[in-house]
């Protein structure tokens, strides 16, 4: 008897290859969300932990109208450029955010999707519009967030980038033109391949790998897509076989869900750092801290208590007490951001970094929180009409204590859109001007910036002006 494909990789592999995106709300959204990965990969060349990862993984391999890689001169084939661009996107922890159930950060999907179109476009098998990448985007986007919203990866040990090789396998089928049983037997490969584990980001293991591993989904799922496209074969019941599937060995017996159908929801909806590279669960901590600052910054050394009121998933991943080994560990901690926060009145990458983090009033302040769950904000960052991320600080000294000052949407939220979009054009043209220079600056600012004239653009006109 021949096996029923499971449900969800069968929905995952029609929305990609069928659906239509309508969305214009969707389309401009995506547009600022490639401003925003573009910055923060160029920012990430500043940092040489990052750029020595950067390149031909086997050194002087040369590839013939390979794919580019921004703000650099690298030419690669498409899972080695896919990794490199997915690595400078996420290393700062600075790009765009979806939390529920389980966390990520969809525009690291963005790696695998633009090396694999400017690697098409390249090698003249069919060239790529930039609103095909932002509709590619979009659907990668609502593939990782939607599966997202109900389905806790963590909680079993297995980080979310799971969601980056689902979604970029998925796309970068159908960018190679598979047909549905292509992209099916993609996916299916894609659930019952080796899966990170989240002891990275995590004491005692906390470590930079929390900064490649999503260019190592993104670019796993390149890989298997272009194995799909060979001919290999897919696994009808990958998630469901008793057993042996996805979902006995690694899921706790549960079941893998849809939510909500795909549409366009994830990016309509995507939360954006904004103000400060921080882990997202302590953004709006962070913002309750620069205001503390502006009052208090005189009176650190005579604070005696400080009360973090926070919601549950913070005090999961980013409570952290004891020493601190490296940045990944430093911006992965709550009372440090905050400590940092309260202590400089801003919160940048440079912060994260060891000169900085010998600072002995780092620790002093660390070692007088109290990070307490607020059941409010915890209920509220689960209600799908509300997905508030939610904190409040309260400054304790010996004889009075500060007003309670509660942030409940970072500015990145989608509830300060009209806020958060002018900031994030600052922020980008920040990161952009501390890579490029004369007419190429000119160009980025100006073609790339303008959704019109950005949508109109093909890849390789586009990878032409970011690339050196």
């Amino acid at each position: 008897m021949q096996n029923k494909t499971d449900e969800i990789i069968r929905e995952i592999a029609d929305y990609v290859l069928n659906s239509k995106i309508e969305s214009d709300e969707a389309f401009k959204i995506a547009h600022y969300n490639v401003l925003d990965a573009l910055g923060c990969g160029i920012f990430a060349l500043q940092f040489p932990a990052c750029t020595r990862l950067l390149g031909p993984i086997v050194p002087n391999v040369k590839i013939e109208n390979g794919a580019r890689v921004p703000g650099t001169d690298f030419v690669l084939d498409p899972v080695t450029a896919a990794f490199n661009i997915g690595c400078t996107i996420r290393w700062l922890d600075y790009n765009d955010t979806w939390l529920a159930e389980e966390w990520g950060h969809p525009s690291d999907n963005f790696g695998g999707i633009l090396a694999l179109a400017d690697y098409i476009s390249q090698q003249n098998e069919r060239s790529f519009t930039m609103k095909e990448v932002l509709t590619l985007m979009i659907k990668a986007h609502e593939i990782q967030g939607i599966l997202a919203l109900s389905n806790s990866f963590n909680k079993v040990g297995i980080d979310h980038v799971i969601l980056v090789k689902i979604a970029t396998t998925a796309v970068a089928t159908k960018m190679l033109g598979g047909t549905e049983k292509q992209i099916i037997n993609a996916i299916s490969n894609a659930w019952i391949d080796g899966h990170s584990l989240r002891t990275y980001r995590h004491a005692p293991n906390t470590g930079s790998r929390k900064s490649w591993a999503a260019g190592d989904a993104t670019s796993r799922g390149v890989y298997l897509a272009l194995m799909a496209m060979k001919g290999e074969m897919g696994y009808e019941t990958a998630l469901s076989a008793p057993k042996w599937g996805f979902e006995d060995v690694l899921f706790k017996s549960n079941k893998i869900t849809l939510e909500r159908p795909l549409t366009s929801y994830v990016m309509e909806n995507i939360l954006f750092k904004i103000s400060f590279p921080a882990e997202f669960h302590a953004q709006s901590a962070v913002e309750a801290a620069i205001i503390l600052n502006k009052k208090y910054c005189g009176e650190l050394s005579a604070i005696e208590k400080i009360v973090i009121y926070t919601q549950e998933p913070a005090i999961r991943i980013i409570d952290k007490k004891g020493p601190l080994k490296n940045p990944a560990d430093r911006d992965h901690c709550l009372q440090y951001m905050v400590a940092a926060a309260l202590l400089k009145g801003d919160l940048k990458a440079e912060y994260y970094e060891d000169d900085f983090a010998k600072n002995p009033l780092i620790d002093s302040l660390r070692e007088k929180m109290v990070v307490i769950e607020d059941k409010k904000y915890s209920k509220s960052y689960l209600n799908p009409n509300e997905r508030s991320i939610a904190n409040a600080i309260e400054l304790i000294f010996k004889d009075y204590k500060s007003e309670k000052v509660e942030v409940l949407y970072p500015i990145g939220h989608k509830n300060r859109r009209n806020e958060g979009i002018p900031e994030l054009i600052k922020k980008y043209n920040t990161n952009i001007k501390r890579h490029y220079k004369g007419e190429k600056l000119k160009n980025i600012l100006d073609f790339i910036q303008s959704y019109d004239k950005f949508s109109k653009m093909n890849i390789t006109d586009f990878m032409f002006i970011v690339s050196y």
